[in-house]
């Protein structure tokens, strides 16, 4: 590569470099390394820094997707939600959905035009009729063969909970299943599982630039000590920095892009007391979700607009506050409003540039582009969901076989995740074993590290007898020792990586606890301190 100096290769050859730690990266690491592969991957800031970690927290087979004719990609989630409920207990669990319908759907105007518009296709203005809503549904019950969750059923809303934070007008909805997902802790346990498989996981490493040179790739790397890696292929799931992974990094030309699509959320106060969740639908043809968060707040997204510089740090804007309120307000009996919101994050989503008129229209599915001019495969990696990124794994690795015939069969359908080896009902079990062996423990301590580490909780407490001996408290029931078990087991740098990646306990502590929990891992990682990350740049 002209201008490139290129450092003395590390090591021996590995089989296999992956660009990026979010959830497509660290899943096809995973996949490959339990293959047999030899794998390597790099991550320039954390893992899951981007838009793996601002999602909207479902494993969901995109009910509104079907209105686009993505029939594969909503038959392919809707198969994958089960599959991964199985593997992962602890971080996703089945959740119910609540679609309120009502009538007041209209095109402007009293035009014959106008008129037979709303008798045939009301949905083109915006909410959609009641038949085209159980056609979805009928679909979404069917498509995936669904053994776990429940089916669809129509809610009275005069008299039951759901209906009680609503406004009077709705008085009927369909209810139906879809899965809960904790985004940053799936990232971060397909990369614990990838390196148990003999993968190499680099956190705050940046790939400088790369270039083919004797069959091989040549990565040069930034992050502690520069070097080079030599890998046979290279998988780029730089997300929304995938086209300029492509253009800036490997100095490729390509037809290819991202269209990349700001999604934002809004965290307000504890909006309703049931566990159910509210799909809503608005006047403009969108859909928002309002989910239980946290305990005790209630997220609520998410928006869609155009994102030009994936430099540029996603934020929700003022204008998609206002919108996200005004959006929920329409549903709810007590306005929601500014006020309200006690948090808000924004992930930008690296779609397909598929040429769709509209950020809403533009496809979720996912393209793989294997480019072999130069002797040395690349596979590049546009778009995805959360929901499929097992798939999308499988799907990489069918594309590079031809250059690793050796490499295992598909094996990661059903195989546990790092502390999901329980079954999908055993979640309560569980916390009562941990409340029982520790009795110590204040309330609402075991179910949260149940439901953030499942089997691994004990692990995580160790032998502590009592409060004191898990150290330090942090507040908000973070202690030392789980401090330690993520700086050790799942490469927790900094402060904000344990309270709102691994965690969301940002929304319960203090500025003051978080910086003192910054300055005490600080001091941690020091030389010759008792406790230091397990990932090496």
């Amino acid at each position: 590569m002209e201008g490139m100096r290129v450092e003395e290769a590390d090591g021996d050859i590995v089989d296999l470099f992956v660009i990026g730690g979010g959830i497509n990266g660290c899943g096809i690491a995973r996949d490959a390394a339990g293959r047999g592969l030899s794998v390597e991957l790099a991550e320039m800031h954390d893992l899951a820094s981007a838009t793996s970690s601002a999602s909207t927290k479902l494993f969901h087979g995109g009910l509104r997707y079907l209105e686009y004719f993505e029939i594969r990609l909503v038959r392919e989630a809707l198969i994958e939600r089960e599959t991964l409920l199985r593997a992962m207990p602890h971080i996703s669990w089945p959740m119910r959905f609540v679609l309120p319908w009502h009538r007041d759907m209209r095109f402007e105007g009293e035009t014959p035009v106008s008129r037979i518009l709303n008798v045939v296709m009301p949905w083109k203005r915006g909410r959609r009729p009641a038949w085209l809503i159980r056609l979805g549904l009928f679909l979404y019950d069917h498509l995936g063969g669904r053994e776990i969750l429940p089916g669809t059923k129509t809610l009275d809303l005069t008299q039951g909970p759901e209906g009680r934070p609503l406004k009077d007008k709705f008085t009927r909805a369909f209810e139906y299943s879809d899965c809960w997902i904790e985004d940053s802790r799936l990232v971060v346990l397909n990369a614990r599982d990838a390196e148990a498989r003999g993968a190499r996981i680099r956190v705050r490493t940046r790939v400088a630039g790369a270039e083919r040179r004797g069959g091989l790739w040549h990565v040069r790397l930034e992050g502690g000590k520069p070097s080079t890696v030599r890998a046979r292929a290279i998988v780029n799931a730089g997300g929304p920095w995938v086209s300029d992974v492509i253009t800036g990094t490997l100095r490729l030309n390509s037809s290819e892009g991202v269209r990349l699509v700001r999604g934002s959320h809004i965290v307000t106060r504890k909006l309703y007391d049931h566990d159910k969740c509210y799909f809503f639908q608005g006047e403009d043809g969108r859909i928002i979700f309002a989910i239980p968060y946290e305990g005790d707040f209630t997220l609520i997204g998410t928006t869609d607009v155009e994102h030009d510089d994936p430099d540029t740090a996603p934020e929700c804007t003022p204008e998609e506050a206002a919108y996200l309120c005004r959006f929920a307000s329409e549903y709810f009996a007590r306005p929601v409003t500014e006020a309200d919101i006690v948090w808000s994050y924004s992930g930008v989503r690296p779609l397909y540039d598929d040429g769709a008129k509209s950020a809403t229209a533009a496809t979720r599915d996912y393209v793989l582009s294997l480019d072999e001019t130069g002797g040395a495969p690349l596979l590049n990696v546009f778009g995805g969901k959360i929901t499929t990124y097992r798939r999308l794994a499988e799907s990489a690795m069918a594309r590079l076989a031809p250059h690793f015939p050796r490499a295992g069969a598909a094996w990661t359908a059903g195989v546990p995740l790092p502390g999901g080896d329980f079954a999908v009902d055993g979640v309560g079990a569980l916390t009562e074993s941990l409340e029982s062996r520790y009795p110590f423990l204040e309330a609402g301590h075991a179910p949260r590290l149940v439901r953030a580490y499942g089997t691994e909780a004990a692990h995580v407490l160790g032998d502590a007898r009592e409060a004191a001996d898990l150290g330090r408290d942090f507040g908000a029931t973070l202690t030392e020792a789980e401090v330690r078990w993520q700086m050790t087991h799942e490469y927790a740098r900094e402060a904000a990586d344990v309270v709102w990646r691994r965690t969301r306990l940002g929304l319960k502590m203090t500025e003051d606890q978080i910086a003192a929990l910054d300055d005490w891992m600080r001091a941690a990682r020091a030389p010759g301190a008792a406790a230091k990350g397990r990932a090496k740049a």
